[in-house]
């Protein structure tokens, strides 16, 4: 063992090298690790120096290898069974989501199930995007390592800004699973933003749209910044638009133009990945020149500038829609957008350049490198959040949902995880039974629909409610959360006036492990859990139903026939019994027969009603 001693002072040197913090691009075709030297952002040279790129590309070789990057992409071709691209866009999808893609790939989806979550096979083996994506995040941490000579733990990851829940999670997911600890998720356009300078000039205030098509994803941003302080305002975009799709319609030209069948792309896998490989070299080709010719397997593949445009035009339109669908949410007018910045290498199209920029009705600043924004960005994150920098405030966000327990041990979030802090939500509730004047309002912090497998962070009574029937109070409930994670609870019922509060300052005590377990008892219980709510929530609505159906017999006898009475009875106490049982068809069987039978009778007990109030009084 070796032990470094200082040679002047004879002591032992402590040898426990400073956690990094990196900033990583997951990308759809390439990724990439950026991290901060001499307080500069800078991307990690991969291989031989050659490239910051890795190409997000695998491959499981016989012997049970995992091969990730450019000598995987050199698979395609040869063994495109065993060779996977895209997983991006598999992350958090069910097979119909993904069905699209299965014509344009060559290794095995399973499509056994519509609506469970996408699973790869290769041999006999089967693997999730996150498992996929880890291997892939593996691969260049440890590059990443060789050539800093820095062991690598800690790191912020992005995601398109329109990347969903599921999604957001699988990357976290498969940061862990990678060896990494996640810092945070990070949406790109943020990420950008800071490589562009945005944001880092303190003189800058103003509204920005980024704009990001790479290679499996679009979306569309428009952030505000005032005084360091980034706010996304509003968000668009496809997960399944980028440069993949570019390559598609070079593909379904060629074949057109050749005779190929959509049934040989799917059975000839290997054909499949030569014309792929050959549009993906088309378009950078046409990018720059005017003409692409290229001879390969006995076809001539050509390609003018003007033909791409013609092909790509309805995509790039798809873009601009989203682009206006996010001004109208933030609620801005183009004069009032300060910046348009152009980021993901499928910005380098000039026709996609052009219509942006006509649609902005501006310059676009393409000034840094749009393959490596993103990385470099987040690398500017992760500085922030190691302490490096205090100028910038980047809005945090809740890592579980919260909530409150309703009627059958039912959890009801106010608000969600991965919301932006500081927040406030608010909801409207009442209460269950008659004359109640006291409310106790318990509050939850997890993902699972009963609250007895959430972690529960306190609880309080809103007393002094003026009794009235069930139904009638309006109770209004608020969750406040600040920047510190600090959560206030109010209470108030509206028609009184009268409120109650309390604070909860444990809202962040979980630790990484109780919050992956409780994420994955979601995942593991989602089926039941989904069974469980519709049990209780049929039950809850059954039993409203009785003390409704009680309430008007009692004020609506004189209006209805012993028969109908005796009826209404009787099917009401069908609904009581089963209630008591544990099948959700059964209850909701008889709170239709009830409500099917008491319909007509409401209707003419309420004409009865008005008819007596009306009687001897004169219209006029």
């Amino acid at each position: 063992m070796k032990i470094p001693i200082d040679l002047k002072t004879g002591k032992i040197i402590e040898d426990k090298p400073k956690d990094m913090v990196v900033g990583i691009d997951l990308g759809t075709t390439h990724s990439l690790v950026a991290y901060i030297s001499d307080g500069h952002a800078v991307t990690v040279k991969t291989g031989c120096d050659r490239n910051a790129l890795t190409p997000s590309v695998l491959h499981f070789s016989q012997d049970g290898q995992i091969i990730v990057g450019q000598q995987a992409k050199e698979k395609l071709v040869s063994d495109p069974e065993r060779t996977l691209f895209s997983v991006k866009r598999l992350m958090g999808k069910s097979y119909k989501d993904i069905e699209k893609m299965k014509s344009s790939i060559g290794y095995d989806i399973i499509d056994e199930d519509q609506d469970s979550l996408v699973k790869v096979r290769v041999d006999n083996r089967f693997y999730t995007p996150v498992e996929l994506s880890s291997f892939i995040l593996k691969a260049i941490k440890e590059d990443a390592e060789k050539n800093l000579h820095h062991p690598i733990t800690k790191a912020v990851i992005t995601v398109p800004a329109y990347f969903n829940d599921a999604q957001r999670q699988a990357t976290r997911d498969a940061g862990k699973l990678a060896g990494l600890d996640v810092l945070r998720i990070v949406n790109e356009p943020t990420a950008a933003s800071l490589a562009f300078g945005v944001g880092m000039d303190k003189t800058f205030n103003g509204h920005v749209a980024v704009y990001d098509l790479g290679g499996g994803t679009f979306d569309i941003s428009i952030l505000r910044i005032e005084d360091g302080i980034f706010d996304v305002l509003s968000t668009h975009g496809d997960t399944f638009l980028g440069g993949d799709d570019f390559d598609r319609a070079i593909i379904h030209y060629w074949a057109e133009i050749h005779q190929i069948s959509e049934k040989d792309l799917m059975t000839d896998t290997e054909l499949n990945q030569t014309l792929r490989l050959s549009a993906e070299e088309a378009k950078k080709v046409v990018s720059r020149y005017e003409t692409y010719r290229h001879h390969t397997r006995g076809y001539e593949l050509t390609l003018t500038k003007d033909i791409f445009d013609d092909l790509i035009r309805p995509l790039a339109q798809k873009t601009l829609e989203s682009c206006q669908q996010a001004l109208t949410d933030s609620g801005l007018s183009l004069k009032e957008i300060d910046k348009v910045l152009l980021v993901g290498g499928s910005t380098r199209v000039p026709l996609i350049k052009s219509m942006v920029e006509e649609f902005f009705r501006k310059n676009a600043d393409d000034t840094v490198d749009p393959d490596e924004a993103v990385a470099l960005g987040a690398a500017i994150q992760a500085d922030i959040l190691a302490g490096n920098r205090k100028d910038i405030l980047l809005l945090d966000i809740t890592p579980l949902s919260l909530g409150i327990e309703t009627v059958g041990g039912l959890m009801d979030t106010i608000i969600p995880r991965n919301s932006k802090v500081p927040q406030r939500s608010g909801r409207q509730y009442t209460t269950s039974v008659d004359g109640q004047t006291r409310l106790r309002i318990s509050v939850y912090q997890g993902e699972r629909d009963l609250v007895e497998h959430n972690r529960k962070l306190g609880e309080f009574t809103l007393s002094g409610i003026p009794p009235m029937p069930a139904g009638l109070p309006k109770i209004e409930v608020h969750f406040i959360l600040d920047t510190d994670g600090i959560l206030t609870v109010k209470a108030k019922e509206l028609r009184s006036g009268v409120e109650s509060s309390v604070e909860i300052k444990s809202t962040y005590g979980i630790s990484e492990e109780e919050m992956a377990r409780m994420l994955l008892d979601s995942i593991r219980n989602a089926e039941s859990d989904i069974q469980n709510r519709a049990f209780l929530e049929a039950r809850n609505e059954g039993q409203n139903l009785v003390l409704s159906s009680n309430r008007f017999l009692k004020q609506n006898a004189e209006y209805l026939s012993p028969a109908d009475i005796e009826k209404t009875r009787h099917l009401t106490q069908q609904l009581r019994s089963a209630l008591d049982s544990d099948s959700k068809d059964q209850i909701e069987n008889c709170m239709k027969a009830l409500n099917d039978f008491t319909a007509p009778l409401a209707h003419q007990a309420l004409d009865m009603n008005i008819g007596s109030v009306l009687k001897g009084k004169k219209l006029e």
